[in-house]
């Protein structure tokens, strides 16, 4: 198999063994963030109704015109900061988040 087809079959069965155990609803949305090598992009979920309740990316120029670079630990932070404050204007005080098991040894 091609090592591309393989990586993104690998990516996507991750994904769906993460998304069957967190979902979003009204009262607690679930937080989706996403990493390129360009730009960062985090967006809160309502998964009940199907919506987008709030988003933010370096690609907003807000954000855009206070960076230097565009996927950076600057640019998490300030990505970070935006979506929380849409958050907050939104009414939502906590999201979904994964649960991490450890491991046995």
């Amino acid at each position: 198999m091609d090592r591309f087809k393989e990586k993104t079959r690998k990516r996507v069965r991750r994904h769906r063994h993460i998304r069957r155990r967190v979902v979003g609803t009204a009262e607690r949305p679930r937080l989706c963030v996403f990493r390129s090598l360009r730009h960062i992009y985090a967006q809160i979920i309502d998964d009940a109704a199907g919506n987008t309740l709030a988003a933010a990316s370096t690609q907003a120029p807000s954000i855009r015109s206070s960076l230097a670079g565009g996927a950076n630990k600057e640019a998490a932070i300030a990505v970070g900061k935006r979506i929380a404050e849409a958050a907050l204007e939104k009414g939502i005080k906590q999201e979904s988040q994964q649960e991490q098991k450890k491991r046995k040894p």
